[in-house]
C-alpha cells in the first residue's frame, strides 16, 4: 500500500501541536482593519484551537503523518 498523501493546502493552514490539538489561524486579520476595533484584533492575533468535533476529520484525512 502506497503512503498517504498530505492535502497540502491543509498543511499550510493547520498545525498540530504537542497534545495533538489542531491549531489554525483566525480569520478576519488581513483588510479593512479600521473598522475592527482594537481588542477584536488583538483577540484574533493568537492561534484558535480547533473543536475536537471537527479534529479527527482534519487529523485522519487532511494531516494522515501530522
Amino acid at each position: 500500500m502506497p503512503k498517504m498523501k498530505t492535502k497540502r493546502a491543509a498543511a499550510k493552514r493547520f498545525s498540530t501541536t504537542g497534545s495533538g490539538k489542531i491549531k489554525y489561524k483566525k480569520m478576519n486579520l488581513r483588510h479593512i482593519l479600521t473598522k475592527k476595533g482594537p481588542k477584536r484584533k488583538r483577540q484574533l492575533r493568537g492561534p484558535g484551537i480547533l473543536s475536537e468535533a471537527d479534529a479527527p476529520r482534519v487529523r485522519k484525512q487532511l494531516l494522515p503523518y501530522g
